[in-house]
Parts: C-alpha cells; sequence; structure tokens
C-alpha cells in the first residue's frame, strides 16, 4: 500500500509537468486509423481522468510550437490468439518514457469489445491521480518558496494552482461522442425510442430481457426490440449495441440506468428490466 501511494504521488507530479497528452489516430502496430476504435476510446479515458488531450493532427498553437509541452501516447499490444492484452505508455518529446499503465485484459471474442474491456482496465492506473498542470514558471517559483525557512500554506497554494489551470486549461467533456472522428451533429437513433426525461418515474415502460449471443435484447410488450446490450467483464454493465452512438447500461442499487452521449452532453435515463 505505501508502495503504491508513493508510486502514485511521483506519478502525479511527473504528469503535472505536461499540459497535453497526444493521442494518433493510428498507433504504430497498426495498419488503419482508429482500429477496433483504440484511438477513441483512449481519447475517451484520458479526458474522464482529467487530461487535456488532442489528436496528433490537431495540435493546438502552443503544442505545435513546443512539442515539449506534451506526451505522446501510445499503446503495446501483446494480444494473443484468445486474450487481448493493452498498456498504456507515455512518452516526452525527447522519446522517454513518463508513464506505464498497468497490463488490460479482455477475453471477449467481439474485437471491438474485448479492445475497449482491455483499455478501460489498463485506464484504471490513471484514476486517483489528481492530474492538474502546473506551469513552468510556477513549478520555478515553487521550488524557491521551498528553499526559504519559511511556513507555507498549502491550501493557498493548492487554490492558486487550481486558478491558474481553470484559465489555461481548454474543459474537454468526457464522453465516447466527443472524441469521434466524425461530424457530431445530432443523428437519428434508436436511443430515442428508448423512456424519455420527460417521463414521470411511473410511466416508464417495461421493457423484457431477452438473451442473445453476445448478451441480451430489450423488446417492448409489442414485442419490439428497443435496445441490443453486449455483456462486458463486469457484473451488471452493459454496453449497448448501437452504430450511431455509445453508450452502457448499468444497474446502481436496486435500479437500471442508461447512460449515453447527446451534443456535448450525456444523459442518463432510467430503465426497468425484467431478466
Amino acid at each position: 500500500m505505501v508502495f503504491l501511494l508513493g508510486f502514485g504521488v511521483v506519478a502525479n507530479a511527473q504528469l503535472n509537468n505536461y499540459k497535453y497528452i497526444i493521442v494518433p489516430k493510428k498507433f504504430k502496430d497498426y495498419n488503419v486509423e482508429n482500429k477496433h476504435q483504440t484511438s477513441t476510446n483512449l481519447k475517451f479515458l484520458l479526458v474522464k481522468n482529467g487530461f487535456n488531450v488532442v489528436y496528433n493532427d490537431r495540435l493546438p498553437e502552443d503544442l505545435a510550437d513546443n512539442r515539449c509541452l506534451g506526451l505522446l501516447a501510445d499503446l503495446q499490444d501483446d494480444s494473443s490468439m484468445f486474450t487481448t492484452k493493452l498498456t498504456v505508455v507515455l512518452r516526452d518529446c525527447k522519446g522517454v518514457e513518463i508513464f506505464r499503465s498497468r497490463e488490460g485484459r479482455s477475453k471477449t471474442k467481439e474485437y471491438k469489445v474485448s479492445y475497449r474491456e482491455a483499455l478501460m482496465e489498463a485506464g484504471t492506473s490513471f484514476e486517483g491521480l489528481n492530474y492538474e498542470y502546473t506551469p513552468k514558471q510556477e513549478r520555478a517559483e515553487k521550488e524557491t518558496a521551498a528553499e526559504k525557512p519559511i511556513v507555507v500554506s498549502f491550501k493557498n497554494d493548492v487554490k492558486s494552482v487550481e486558478d491558474t489551470v481553470k484559465q489555461s486549461v481548454v474543459k474537454q467533456v468526457a464522453t465516447p461522442e466527443e472524441q469521434s472522428f466524425e461530424s457530431k451533429e445530432p443523428k437519428t437513433s434508436s436511443f430515442k425510442k428508448a423512456v424519455t426525461a420527460e417521463k414521470a418515474p411511473e410511466a416508464i415502460e417495461l421493457l423484457y430481457a431477452q438473451p442473445t449471443e453476445t448478451g441480451y435484447q430489450l423488446v417492448d410488450s409489442s414485442p419490439k426490440v428497443i435496445l441490443k446490450l453486449i455483456k462486458t467483464s463486469v457484473d451488471n454493465i452493459f454496453l449497448v449495441d448501437d452504430e450511431v452512438k455509445n453508450g452502457m447500461v448499468y444497474k446502481k442499487g436496486e435500479k437500471w440506468y442508461l447512460e449515453y452521449a447527446e451534443g456535448s452532453g450525456k444523459k442518463l435515463e432510467e430503465l426497468h428490466i425484467k431478466f
């Protein structure tokens, strides 16, 4: 426990030196862009953990002028015939490895789902790091202040860092929809045929879960298929099988919820499911 705590502090201090993380649209081990949605899923994962993430062909002006402001993300793919194995590696502008995640694994047969599950497991290494970009000038001032024999208020220092970050870092929305290569204009989706936010809890329609080869399909009393769900390695969490939007269905307490991206944000809807 002490080792992990120390590792987290060191990793956090190192990552705080960098303003951006650059995600390639095509990793060196793959022959096509966004293979198995690795680029979009990795960007989503990093944004979710508070990082300012950009694609390698859309660098902001300050990063284009100074490549050392960012870390380049890479995927180490050690997959075998039956198991997908992924590790996230972050390197600086000189190619020096700064951070390496745990190895994420999945034995799901469907590649798209398997790679997403493996990335989710690898991404747990970023949780709890509390990343906050600290510009070089501020780091130098803090190091100078630390050398003087005076009492420092850490509470005020943290507040100062937070204020600076809010002004300098562009806020990003951690939703899979925001990481898409395609236009983000609203598209028609079968999600709208499920329950809507305006319905009162008592008006939510009961959906029946019918087993399929990859999970379940939810049908109404017609019966009409409303949603198709794909099993994951985590109990009571399903991926939504839909080509237009990314989302998931999960159980919290005694209730089921549908969470999906819409526009620049995300929506959460309660479902009544009978298995």
